[in-house]
């Protein structure tokens, strides 16, 4: 009897272990946390919009660009982190993403004047970026095939938990106080210790196997068997395959290797990215200045911001729940143009207070069931040695829409067609990418990562 082939790899060895909460969930929580400061930030924009244009008088094209500038740091950040933890490992990205978003943040609060104030926000996005790709990819390369799904797809509720940390804390810091600085200052010192923390995760056993470190990952995977619970068994380790180099052109290599492996897929992960999370981040950003314009208290707007945020945390449960039973394809179909769909009413109602704040809670719950199922997918779309540098580079794209996107939205296109066409429009965008999605583009349902 041949029993070669009865011996299971290393990886699936990993991806067949039992759950346990003090092992993978472990992971879990120290990499969600890292993911709650990302949203903490992004959402801190719309604070920060409002506040600083009375600071520093600025109008709304010039206002624009405090998301923008950080938002845009977000997209470089996510690609050469994407890169770097492909390259150098996820554990040594993982670690310093965070450290860096703190340093320039401290900077921002103390800016001397609104230009570098922009270069600050820049360099603490370009820090922060890093987060979701890297903490994707060792989250989901940890965590067993048939709970991958629902892991990930939680992952995302660390989302809401944060951009509503940062709606409640800032208004009442606003309401308390009235200094904007303390809205950015706030959150260093926690960032600070979730540094810390993670340094105690180990490397990604499937990044070792794809380096050639055989002896560092056999030990990362015992270690993982016992820690489980498992029973020990024996497993194959392949020999090392070609992994990307860290150089200055390693980033345009792994982005050549992303549309080569498949460009229709990467066409779609991209669109997807592009185009949701710009309806999202058109909300965050200018969601408070709109609600501002439409008669709201600021501390009233931040806090309805808060509550828009929060409420996505009951769509990232319903999300993890469907994930498994419909498949990532059809709810995105359905959960994308809904969302933008809401939205547009938004912009109709936005001068009835109870409409507008229902239909604000609907939108924050829908775009959560859509937003975490989008990572889950396109992260379960690479191969291994692709999947922090593909799920970076769509993250980027993303972010230069999300940079740009609400730059173009307050110079142009809100005061030219109105607040429902703009939104309209960048539904229609969604629209395409799910019909894309549709024909070019698999179900990764229970798909093994390889």
């Amino acid at each position: 009897m041949n029993t070669y082939t009865t011996v299971p790899s290393g990886e699936q060895v990993v991806q067949e272990l039992p759950w346990r909460w003090k092992v993978q969930g472990r992971i879990f929580l120290i990499g969600g946390l890292g993911f709650m400061f990302d949203a903490w930030d992004v959402t801190l924009n719309g604070i920060l919009i409002p506040l600083l244009s009375t600071h520093w008088n600025l109008a709304p094209g010039d206002a624009a660009w405090i998301g923008t500038a950080n938002l845009v740091g977000m997209a470089l950040g996510a690609f050469a982190w994407g890169t770097i933890a492909d390259t150098i490992g996820r554990k040594k990205a993982f670690t310093a993403t965070l450290l860096i978003f703190s340093l320039f943040t401290v900077l921002g609060a103390f800016s001397p004047d609104f230009i570098w104030f922009c270069v600050f926000r820049f360099m603490a996005g370009f820090g922060l970026g890093g987060c979701i790709p890297v903490d994707y990819a060792l989250v989901g390369e940890f965590t067993p095939r048939k709970q991958r799904g629902k892991v990930l797809t939680a992952m995302d509720g660390w989302w809401p938990v944060g951009a509503a940390l940062c709606g409640f804390i800032s208004a009442w810091l606003v309401a308390a106080f009235a200094d904007w600085r303390l809205t950015m200052l706030v959150m260093v010192l926690p960032a600070l210790l979730v540094f810390w923390v993670r340094r105690s995760v180990p490397e990604s056993p499937l990044f070792l196997i794809r380096k050639g470190r055989r002896d560092e990952a056999a030990k990362v995977i015992d270690d993982l068997v016992k820690a489980t619970g498992a029973e020990p068994r024996a497993y194959s380790l392949p020999d090392a395959q070609d992994a990307p180099k860290l150089s200055a052109g390693s980033a345009w290599l792994q982005l050549v290797r992303v549309w080569r492996f498949n460009w229709k897929i990467t066409a779609a992960a991209w669109s997807l990215f592009f185009s949701i999370l710009l309806v999202y981040y058109l909300s965050l950003t200018w969601m408070p200045r709109i609600l501002i314009g439409a008669g709201f208290q600021d501390y009233k707007a931040f806090l309805t911001t808060a509550s828009m945020a929060a409420v996505g945390l009951l769509g990232v449960v319903v999300a993890a729940v469907l994930v498994e039973r419909v498949g990532r394809k059809w709810i995105l179909a359905i959960t994308g143009p809904l969302s933008a769909l809401t939205l547009v009413i938004v912009a109709f109602v936005v001068d009835i207070p109870s409409a507008a704040v229902f239909w604000l809670l609907v939108f924050g719950f829908i775009v959560q069931v859509a937003i975490p199922v989008l990572y889950t997918y396109v992260s379960e779309l690479y191969p291994t040695d692709l999947r922090g540098t593909g799920f970076g580079w769509a993250s980027t794209f993303s972010r230069l829409g999300a940079g740009f996107g609400p730059l173009i939205f307050a110079s142009v296109l809100w005061p030219q067609l109105g607040l429902a066409t703009s939104f309209a429009l960048a539904g229609g965008l969604v629209l395409l990418s799910v019909l894309w999605m549709a024909f070019f583009s698999p179900e990764t349902k229970q798909r093994t990562l390889t």
